[in-house]
């Protein structure tokens, strides 16, 4: 189309490629979402949690039946004193158009000196990694049949042990389900 015009290809600029440029930021950039999880008792659960981009290291806030905005602010000051006791600081948040994301959510952050980040309207891969790892987690707590939760506490502690997993490296959680797959039910098991 330029040549057609008779303009001269755009110049190369002096700078960091796309890649480099967002390795950079990776360092200062959390995501967070929900996701749900149903129970046995067939009651659907909310789970709140972020992703830090670099290091993939997950942080569950929270898990609960009803996703007011009350209840994110409130776990969302827990979470960021947690992180500045472990010395811990983010740049940027960044988060979907969620109703339960509020005002005063952004405003916990922008106390602790990140900026709350909306992903732009429908644009689902805007927030991809914390989509990403919703999608590796949530096959797990999606099937009760499969997975039998039985509560909100049991999901809970059983989220923590996903995700200490998940820490462990790549591929880590899919290992463990495939072992788990693989191993036989022991006798004191299949007493239960």
């Amino acid at each position: 189309m330029l040549a057609r015009h008779g303009l001269p290809s755009a110049p190369r600029r002096d700078g960091p490629t796309w890649s480099q440029f967002l390795s950079a930021q990776a360092k200062a950039i959390l995501a967070t979402d929900f996701f749900q999880a149903g129970s046995v008792t067939l009651r659907r659960y909310y789970v709140l949690f972020a992703i830090e981009v670099d290091s993939r290291v997950v942080h569950l806030f929270g898990v609960t039946a009803n996703p007011a905005g009350a209840w994110t602010v409130q776990v969302a000051r827990k979470f960021t004193s947690d992180l500045e006791d472990a010395g811990h600081r983010s740049r940027f948040l960044m988060r979907d158009r969620d109703r339960k994301f509020t005002a005063s959510f952004d405003e916990v952050f922008r106390a602790s000196r990140t900026e709350a980040i909306r992903t732009p309207v429908r644009s689902p891969k805007a927030n991809a990694f914390a989509e990403r790892s919703a999608a590796l987690v949530s096959p797990v707590t999606k099937s009760p049949r499969r997975s039998r939760w039985t509560g909100q506490p049991y999901l809970g502690g059983k989220l923590v042990y996903i995700a200490s997993i998940w820490h462990r490296g790549p591929g880590a959680l899919a290992r463990r389900r495939s072992a788990v797959s693989r191993t036989p039910p022991t006798a004191s098991a299949r007493a239960t």
